[in-house]
């Protein structure tokens, strides 16, 4: 299978290893492959009784052909190993009538890790597929729980330096300490006075700068991205849908080719992107439900067809969703209607700051999206709503999409899959203020009288944080962030 850029029409075409090394294309836009590849029904039959590992390994071979089975298939038992997820990776928990896909048993307790402890390998792999003398220099900009999964998944790597960006004031302490304590020889982390779009904008002006790729390449290192923007960080989420609808099939759940409707909590719109995908190949979803906190631009661009980030910026109790340009929806654009309509709106989101399309076009995004927002105080309700009928305990950013999913229920629907994203205990003060709890002020305490309340296992990563020593400190501008590069 060969990938093209989101922004040219007829553009060069590369293999899947060529792409997860470059990461970016060089006119600014993202890779995607030519064409999709199809999934049958008797295909999805045929992975109930598999593994995930043994799934992931087929649906990434259908993409990334110039990879075999065999190193799909050792990667993946690597990256989803019981001692890393503790079981199964991606354990699906029924919850009234809806389904919860938790995707946060790993090792940094958030859906990142499930292409994060994979990603690395493939790039491994890539260098030597490609003939890549030169190693890789990874740039992160993150809203929390992509620098932490992506330090963990590149810790100590061969031929691999990483360097993270996150907003200073734009992250939970939690999610602070779990970066700034990371260890590893080839990993380094800054903090920045500045939202994560400022992060993501720095990150992407350093990558097109050719004067710091030229001083880059005289230190035998090239840049590539651990961020969604990378193909091979997205194509390891499109497996854990076709795995949970394996799964409630397995479960006496759902039928083989019974619809599934998805609500995702979404920022950067790459996790509700590889349900998309998922559902282009032939996996029967419904209505894919685009979940939005009070930045609600997302959902806006849905349901009005205009995207415009030049609105106010707010800082949530769900920060991983506080994004206002969301990269991948660059992707959906392209498969929906092009490059070279991509590239114009790209192009206007740069310059004006806002895009918009016609109603013919809104209608095509719209026959597989739905989008919903939530407040902060409906987040709140919901954790505690959530607890308290049901005893199950949830994050504010699965909050989001509980929430969501139950206004797009209104309307009908299929059974619902609920995309839960992080543990609770990443986020102790806001879970423990939504119970009506009083908040300490330290926020291990807040982990230690959370699980005094609720009785739910705190993941061992995060009680074991507290004693880590802090390594990273230092705080930038963003127009500084050129000069931390080496």
């Amino acid at each position: 299978m060969n990938y093209i850029s989101t922004r040219t029409e007829n553009s060069e075409k590369h293999s899947s290893a060529f792409v997860i090394k470059k990461g970016l294309a060089d006119d600014g836009g993202l890779f995607v492959p030519e064409n999709l590849p199809e999934l049958s029904l008797s295909d999805i039959e045929s992975l109930i009784s598999k593994s995930y590992p043994e799934r992931a390994a087929y649906i990434l071979s259908l993409f990334l052909t110039d990879y075999s089975r065999e190193e799909l298939l050792s990667a993946a038992e690597a990256a989803y190993s019981v001692e890393k997820f503790g079981g199964p990776a991606a354990p699906i928990s029924k919850v009234g009538d809806d389904y919860f896909l938790e995707l946060w048993h790993g090792p940094t307790s958030a859906f990142k890790d499930m292409a994060l402890q994979i990603m690395p390998r493939l790039l491994s792999l890539s260098l030597g597929k490609t003939g890549e003398e030169k190693d890789a220099y990874i740039l992160v900009a993150t809203s929390g729980d992509t620098g932490k999964a992506a330090l963990e998944g590149y810790c100590d790597i061969d031929r691999v330096k990483i360097l993270v960006f996150y907003p200073v004031n734009g992250v939970s302490n939690i999610q602070k300490k779990q970066m700034a304590s990371q260890k590893g020889n080839n990993v380094e982390v800054f903090s920045i006075n500045g939202n994560f779009d400022d992060a993501q904008s720095g990150v992407k002006a350093i990558f097109s700068d050719n004067s710091v790729k030229a001083k880059l390449a005289e230190n035998g290192l090239f840049f590539s991205s651990a961020n969604s923007i990378n193909w091979g960080r997205l194509a390891p989420q499109i497996v854990y849908y076709v795995s949970a609808y394996c799964d409630l099939i397995a479960e006496g759940e759902l039928k083989a080719g019974e619809l599934l409707d998805v609500t995702v909590p979404t920022g950067n719109f790459g996790n509700i992107l590889a349900a998309y995908i998922a559902k282009k190949m032939g996996l029967p979803l419904g209505k894919l439900v685009c979940a939005s906190n009070r930045n609600d631009i997302l959902t806006d661009f849905i349901n009005k067809g205009v995207y415009d980030r030049r609105r106010e910026f707010f800082t949530t109790v769900s920060p991983s969703m506080d994004i206002l340009i969301s990269s991948n929806l660059e992707r959906l654009l392209f498969f929906v209607l092009g490059a070279e309509k991509t590239r114009a709106c790209m192009n206007k989101l740069s310059s004006e700051g806002v895009y918009s399309l016609s109603d013919a076009e809104m209608e095509l995004i719209r026959a597989d999206f739905a989008g919903c927002a939530c407040s902060e105080e409906e987040t709140a309700k919901t954790i505690s709503d959530l607890f308290g009928e049901f005893g199950y305990l949830c994050d504010t950013h699965t909050a989001v999409a509980a929430n969501a999913a139950a206004q797009y229920k209104k309307e009908g629907g299929n059974k619902m899959l609920i995309v839960s994203t992080a543990s609770p205990y990443k986020f102790a003060p806001a879970v423990l203020s939504s119970l009506g709890e009083a908040v300490p002020e330290d926020d291990f305490d807040a982990l230690d009288k959370l699980f005094a309340v609720t009785k739910c296992a705190i993941p061992k990563n995060l009680a074991n944080l507290r004693s880590a020593s802090v390594r990273f400190t230092k705080t930038v501008d963003p127009k500084e962030m050129v000069d931390c590069i080496i």
